[in-house]
């Protein structure tokens, strides 16, 4: 036996035929009183005494759009898809204890935004998008499940803060970018200018090795000079005098 608030399938007889969609059911009345549903496919009715409405079991989207502040006092749009079906055990609920399904599930997608975005940061909106499609979701399908409606999936479609804050959300990102990116064109520059410090260190480094070098290689030819002219028999005076008029030819030319 069927459960009290459970629709029940149609088992009547008739004169005519009706034809049932898939996907559907044809929701019976019987002197305007609920009398069950047909299943897809042929059915017979008293077109005297009954009536037969098509009704679509198919998921359904409707979009809502909720405007809020947040904790911070900043405005915020939220659009959210619903995704939704009759259930066929509740048919009668459906269609018969509800006029406008669309309006209740907005009014409750509606109270809930409103009940949770003003507790947190335009920031934390944004990481919690998560948490508040499950609260919207978990709410609405209390709210409608007396009536008959499955709410399948919510989906949070799009936060987006007030024009004014969002430009200037935009703002203060660049002035972040740029001062990072004039930190880091710094640094680089340091490092260019402590490697060109340190180039310019070796180099005068192995300069002053290469005159060192050179000078002892003079003061060596000199010693081997006065050594050679001493031997020759020539006073060391003499070869001194000879090396000084000699460096000062050389100069000359």
């Amino acid at each position: 036996m069927a459960d009290e608030d459970n629709s029940a399938p149609f088992s009547g007889f008739g004169i005519c035929c009706s034809c049932v969609s898939a996907g559907s059911v044809g929701v019976v009345q019987q002197f305007g009183k609920f009398a069950g549903y047909m299943e897809p496919g042929i059915n017979l009715y008293c077109p005297c005494v009954q009536s037969v409405s098509m009704v679509s079991l198919a998921v359904r989207q409707i979009e809502c759009t909720t405007e809020c502040k947040t904790k911070d006092n900043a405005t915020m749009t939220c659009k959210t898809a619903v995704q939704y079906r009759i259930n066929k055990a509740k048919v009668r609920q459906a269609v018969f204890e509800i006029d406008n399904p669309e309006a209740q599930i907005r009014a409750a997608v509606d109270n809930v935004v409103r009940s949770s975005l003003p507790n947190m940061e335009l920031e934390d909106a944004f990481s919690n998008k998560d948490s508040l499609r499950n609260e919207i979701m978990q709410n609405v399908q209390i709210a409608m499940k007396d009536y008959g409606y499955t709410v399948t999936n919510v989906l949070v479609t799009d936060l987006s803060p007030d024009r004014a804050l969002l430009q200037a959300m935009n703002a203060q990102l660049a002035a972040r970018r740029q001062r990072e990116a004039a930190i880091e064109q710094g640094e680089a520059q340091k490092v260019l200018q402590v490697k060109a410090a340190e180039a310019d260190a070796d180099a005068k480094f192995l300069s002053g090795q290469g005159m060192a070098r050179m000078r002892k290689a003079i003061a060596d030819g000199f010693r081997d000079s006065m050594k050679s002219m001493e031997e020759g028999g020539i006073s060391a005076q003499a070869a001194m005098h000879m090396m000084i008029t000699t460096q000062y030819l050389d100069t000359l030319k």
